[in-house]
């Protein structure tokens, strides 16, 4: 995976994952219908600090749920969010793909916004539904929408400084993307890719994340490191008046900054992919998965 420093990030990665998080009721409501019985194993793969791993340990308490992830402090701060809300979870240090060969097989795989990240995005799918027993589902999150935040005239500079800075951002995942090791280029026609990972039933779902204004404390806080990522990444791509803006919008002092605004929302749209590993072939000898399948997977 490429270089991110994700413990540095941990913050803005547990308060962007708290803020989107209704998209994840809704996701793990769609999981519980097509997951019966109900699932042993969850594996939240790329979990980070556990926001998603918890809601599925406490969707489905009777399951052993597995956050697991390469780095460390992540995986810490996900066993302190489990023990605050009192529910049960495991954590387990592996590197996304390689390490995935490490990890036993569950009956639900989750993976939030983790393939990206991989050069080859295929071989990804693979592995992760390599770890789908017969019969399970796969679940992944890649696509939607960006989150928006600001009315498009903010009363000061000029009107659709997001829409610039979502193309910018744009810009920089396909750049991101190119320099990744052994990038390979695919359409990314998820569901697609699920089926040629080998799975069957294969769906997608969109979930609408609309926190209206005005935002309680800790959207706010999560859009505010947001826009402070983006002015210290994106500063020398913007023109002079939209640095300004920024700079007003992150100054604490100023009325119209976004910790005092009352128009501040966020409204999003994540997409889930969801896909079944085939069950085993009738006749087929214990423990031995369909021929189709078996020539689908890379390892």
């Amino acid at each position: 995976m490429n270089e991110f420093d994700w413990a540095a990030m941990a913050d803005l990665l547990e308060l962007d994952g708290e803020t989107h998080s209704p998209y994840l009721e809704q996701a793990f409501e769609l999981l519980e219908e097509l997951n019966r019985p109900a699932p042993r194993r969850i594996l939240d793969i790329g979990s980070g600090p556990g926001v998603a791993a918890c809601r599925l340990a406490a969707a489905f308490p009777q399951a052993e749920v597995t956050a697991v992830d390469g780095t460390p402090e992540l995986l810490a701060r996900a066993e302190a969010r489990a023990e605050r809300l009192g529910v049960r979870l495991r954590t387990r240090v592996a590197g996304f793909p390689a390490g995935l060969a490490e990890l036993e097989p569950a009956d639900l795989v989750w993976s939030g916004q983790v393939v990206h990240h991989v050069g080859d995005q295929q071989d990804a799918l693979d592995r992760l539904a390599g770890l789908v027993e017969p019969g399970g589902v796969l679940a992944i999150v890649e696509g939607g929408l960006p989150s928006r935040w600001l009315p498009r005239d903010l009363g000061f500079g000029r009107p659709e400084l997001q829409a610039r800075l979502d193309a910018l951002m744009a810009d920089r995942f396909c750049r991101m993307r190119a320099d990744l090791p052994d990038t390979v280029a695919v359409v990314e026609d998820w569901p697609g890719m699920l089926r040629s990972a080998g799975l069957t039933e294969v769906r997608s779902r969109t979930f609408l994340v609309d926190r209206p204004a005005p935002l309680a404390e800790g959207p706010r806080q999560a859009v505010r490191r947001t826009l402070e990522r983006q002015r210290a990444g994106l500063a020398e791509h913007l023109d002079a008046d939209d640095v300004a803006t920024l700079d007003r919008l992150l100054d604490p002092a100023d009325p119209a900054g976004v910790d005092r605004r009352t128009d501040l929302f966020v409204l999003a749209a994540r997409t889930v992919h969801f896909g079944r590993r085939p069950e085993r072939c009738p006749g087929s000898r214990e423990g031995t998965p369909a021929r189709r399948w078996s020539t689908r997977v890379r390892r």
